[in-house]
């Protein structure tokens, strides 16, 4: 009997210890099966939610895509406000989500466009993602110095910020910047202390050889007659526009106060010898005021922009955000004007808050009785002729010449003039470029931009 009992007790105890061990495995098995589903819904919406990142990417790129086909366009073809709507479709023809775009225009005095993008996926209401980029539109005032000609800097020049030749280029000087040229190689002339050899499209002596780089793309200097054209226009509309004078020109001295007088130039001082626009010979012409009419004093023009019809003069203290154009339509060479600046023109404040652009259909040019000691502010701009100081008979030896900006010339630029010892027998001594590197995207009003759309900035909001 007691034997009995004993195996009766040992069967129930183990039939109890089955069914526990049957309940936890049962409760851990459940509970694996919770986490495994909990895990796949986490890493389903996880992939939901990079969808619709991808589709909110995709959003903003639509419209860099768009912008690059209508410029002036930030209203998606509409004409109306936003939120812009879009579907996404994958590469089979799916419809997979959607996104919606919020376009901000560049504010007054800069290229950059803000687009905020919502992506949706229709996998999950939940899954949306947004993001805000800034795409900005590089201005020629992204070079500190850019010429459509070969160009030479001598052992004691020195090129700040960067620089760009459609032409080959000697660099004897430093750089401090990417320096590029849009020749694989090129003749080097006497000009240029060579007898029509072949160079390399950058060569010399300068000791900053890993910042060169060559062939780039060149920069097309036709198309700035384009924007003469629509600075001309803006001008009239909504800036400040001078016609043709019939008499010499215009005259223009800006103040610290923020406004400017403009003079009708009557009458110029005797014509001086100088070399001709080709460099071939000695020529007269004249080019210092003697007599001019106050037309008036005016403050900035609300959009930045004033155009002359006529060649100008321009010196004086720049309180603001101002392009000045010279430029006479219909296009004919032997009417194009000039800009020259015969007097300092200085910023009130070296902070950003203030630009000038000088843009001249043809030159940009010191002339003989500029100051000896000349500071110059803004960016020179000459699309078919030069920015430079000439050569004259007498010659005038100056002292020292500071451009705070930029220089973009079509042909040759020099402020100097040496011998074949290289010392100056004409022109300025001392000559330093300093680059306002502020301006890439924010350059002068109206002043020509080159290129596409870079993004400046990327973040989720």
């Amino acid at each position: 009997m007691r034997y009995a009992l004993r195996v009766t007790r040992a069967k129930g105890n183990i039939m109890m210890t089955v069914l526990i061990s049957t309940s936890v495995l049962a409760v851990i098995g459940i509970s694996l099966i919770s986490v495994v589903m909990s895990q796949t819904k986490i890493f389903k919406l996880k992939k939901v939610k990079i969808y619709a990142i991808h589709i909110a990417e995709a959003g903003a790129n639509y419209y860099k895509w768009h912008l690059a086909h209508s410029p002036e366009d930030y209203q998606d073809g509409t004409g109306g406000p936003g939120p812009y709507e879009h579907n996404y479709y994958d590469a089979y023809g799916k419809l997979i989500g959607q996104f919606s775009l919020n376009i901000v225009p560049p504010p007054t005095g800069t290229t950059v466009v803000e687009i905020t993008s919502k992506g949706y996926s229709n996998i999950s209401a939940n899954a949306t993602r947004k993001i805000q980029i800034k795409y900005g539109k590089p201005s020629l005032t992204q070079y500190s110095f850019l010429t459509n000609s070969d160009i030479w800097l001598g052992p004691e020049e020195n090129a700040s910020g960067p620089f760009h030749a459609n032409g080959g280029i000697r660099m004897d000087g430093t750089n401090n910047a990417e320096m590029t040229s849009a020749k694989e190689t090129y003749i080097c002339t006497s000009g240029h202390g060579c007898d029509n050899e072949e160079k390399p499209g950058i060569w010399g002596t300068g000791p900053n050889f890993n910042l060169w780089k060559f062939p780039v793309s060149a920069v097309d200097f036709n198309l700035i007659s384009m924007d003469l054209a629509t600075i001309k226009n803006d001008a009239y509309v909504n800036g400040h526009y001078y016609p043709k004078s019939n008499k010499k020109g215009y005259h223009i001295i800006f103040y610290n106060n923020g406004s400017y007088t403009i003079y009708e130039v009557t009458k110029l001082q005797s014509a001086i010898w100088q070399l001709n626009d080709d460099w071939t010979k000695l020529t007269k012409e004249a080019e210092q005021i003697d007599n001019e009419t106050e037309i008036g004093t005016y403050g900035m023009p609300s959009n930045g922009l004033i155009f002359v019809e006529d060649n100008l003069w321009v010196e004086g203290e720049i309180n603001g955000r101002i392009t000045v154009a010279s430029a006479r339509f219909p296009d004919v060479p032997s009417k194009n004007t000039s800009i020259i600046i015969n007097n300092n023109i200085n910023y009130v404040s070296r902070n950003g808050d203030h630009i000038l652009g000088l843009i001249a259909q043809k030159n940009v040019k010191v002339p003989k009785h500029a100051p000896t000691d000349l500071q110059i502010d803004g960016f020179l701009l000459a699309q078919k002729g030069r920015v430079f100081r000439n050569y004259y008979s007498p010659r005038s030896i100056k002292n020292s010449i500071v451009v705070y900006g930029g220089i973009i010339t079509n042909k040759i630029w020099t402020w100097s003039w040496v011998s074949g010892s290289g010392a100056v027998v004409d022109g300025y001594r001392t000559t330093n470029s300093i680059y306002d590197n502020d301006t890439k995207y924010s350059p002068p009003p109206g002043f020509p931009t080159s290129g596409e759309y870079d993004s400046i900035s990327w973040k989720e909001q």
